[in-house]
């Protein structure tokens, strides 16, 4: 498999009929371990045992590789920093352990992070979104109403220098960052909603700030105006009815949230006796209300005309994707096998497939030493995934900035989004 990536579909993909194995049966007791590290109990489950299948998946069709046979060491975090720690030190102490995926969102990883780091342990994460893991500005200032930088300190998180001891970058994801959520929603509102004035509410945590915050700056710049904004505690209610009743005399045309699913959604209802129905005033969030049944149940009769961005490409709408999707519902067979993450967690194994490679060929077709594996990871570039083509940046974040926008059923808590629009920032940055 030395040719990995420059063979194309069939080494990467590997799932349409013309394409035959690129690796020899590995010889018995000769085994390359991957970690992993996902919430497979709990809220988080359901999207997080989608993503496990399509890892799996990909071993499935790529058991070995250049004379080993790969085997998953899998483990739950329940959403919990404490176990995910417990997890990570597990897989230290496994010398056949050379790589994790993982982990799924953000709290886990402040805490797996530092562990990993010190270790000298590749992390790839088909999740978590938060800019801190990577950097040490939370919101770049051209993102900023303020047009200062909101740096991880002020935004009351810990800055990506913190998190890693060694200085060497170990912790590489496929999504892109949240401050790109914002911007994605507003140029979706500016441009395909041909929205001009907007309410924001955010919801007092760091992650619906910087939400509300990009999404302010960037439609700003874009033309439009964000005629107030509301930080409150959604939960609590008190205020909100109010605000809305402002923007409506400030003349609104939709609303901006940024913060998590129900109590958010919420709102959304509390619309209702101010605001046209359905998609004439679009009410706008990121991934904490997208795809989330509670959201659709709080919003009650008002769901239609919610959208969320999500930071991942959307595999169902990309031609390079359907062949695995085709092969993994085969595999699989149940619907709910299937999530939003399952092609991104697919390509987080194909890229560390990629680094696993050429670290054994850097290794001379031994087992590669864990430093080996995170020096080919920092060197993904191009790699063509079902998802986009595949690379990191300096800082260990995706190259393939793509936020998908999606648009929430009319009816039925558990019927799926529709793809309502894409912003691809890969190109370039909105600052």
């Amino acid at each position: 498999m030395r040719s990995w990536a420059a063979a194309g579909a069939c080494a990467v993909v590997a799932l349409s009929a013309g394409c035959a194995p690129t690796s020899q049966p590995a010889p018995a007791g000769k085994t390359l371990r991957i970690g992993v590290d996902l919430p497979l109990s709990g809220g988080e489950s359901r999207a997080a045992t989608p993503a496990l299948n399509g890892i799996r998946y990909f071993v499935q069709t790529h058991p070995t590789l250049d004379g080993f046979t790969i085997q998953l060491e899998t483990t739950d975090d329940a959403a919990d920093p404490k176990r995910g720690v417990s997890n990570v030190n597990r897989f230290l102490t496994e010398a056949g352990v050379v790589a994790m995926i993982g982990p799924f969102d953000g709290p886990v990883a402040r805490k797996e992070i530092p562990v990993a780091n010190s270790a000298g342990l590749a992390m790839v994460s088909p999740a978590t979104s938060n800019p801190c893991l990577t950097r040490d500005v939370y919101v770049p200032a051209p993102l900023n109403p303020a047009r200062t930088a909101i740096t991880c300190k002020q935004a009351g998180l810990p800055s990506a220098s913190d998190l890693r001891p060694t200085h060497t970058v170990n912790f590489f994801r496929l999504t892109t960052t949240d401050d790109l959520q914002g911007a994605a929603a507003a140029e979706f509102a500016f441009g395909t909603l041909h929205v001009l004035r907007v309410g924001v509410i955010s919801d007092h945590e760091a992650y619906g700030q910087g939400l509300a915050s990009a999404f302010s700056a960037r439609f700003s710049r874009l033309g439009g105006s964000a005629v107030g904004r509301l930080d409150t505690d959604p939960n609590a209610g008190a205020g909100i009815q109010p605000f809305l009743a402002r923007m409506k005399d400030d003349g609104a045309q939709a609303i901006y949230y940024g913060g998590g699913s129900h109590a958010g959604c919420a709102i959304r209802a509390q619309m209702s006796p101010l605001f046209a129905t359905g998609e004439s005033t679009p009410f706008l969030g990121g991934d904490g209300i997208a795809h989330d049944p509670q959201c659709i149940a709080a919003a009650g009769t008002s769901a239609a005309g919610i959208y969320a961005t999500v930071p991942i490409v959307d595999a169902t709408s990309a031609p390079a994707a359907q062949a695995a999707i085709a092969g993994f519902k085969t595999s699989f067979g149940s619907t709910s096998a299937y999530g939003p993450y399952t092609m991104v967690a697919y390509d987080a194994t194909a890229v560390l497939y990629a680094a696993l490679d050429r670290a054994i060929v850097a290794a001379g077709g031994g087992l590669p030493s864990r430093d080996q594996v995170i020096a080919e990871l920092a060197r993904t570039s191009g790699l063509e995934g079902v998802t986009g083509r595949l690379g990191f940046d300096a800082n260990g974040d995706t190259t393939n900035r793509v936020v998908s926008i999606f648009e929430a059923p009319a009816a039925g808590a558990r019927a799926p989004w529709k793809l309502a629009g894409t912003v691809d920032y890969s190109a370039r940055l909105p600052y």
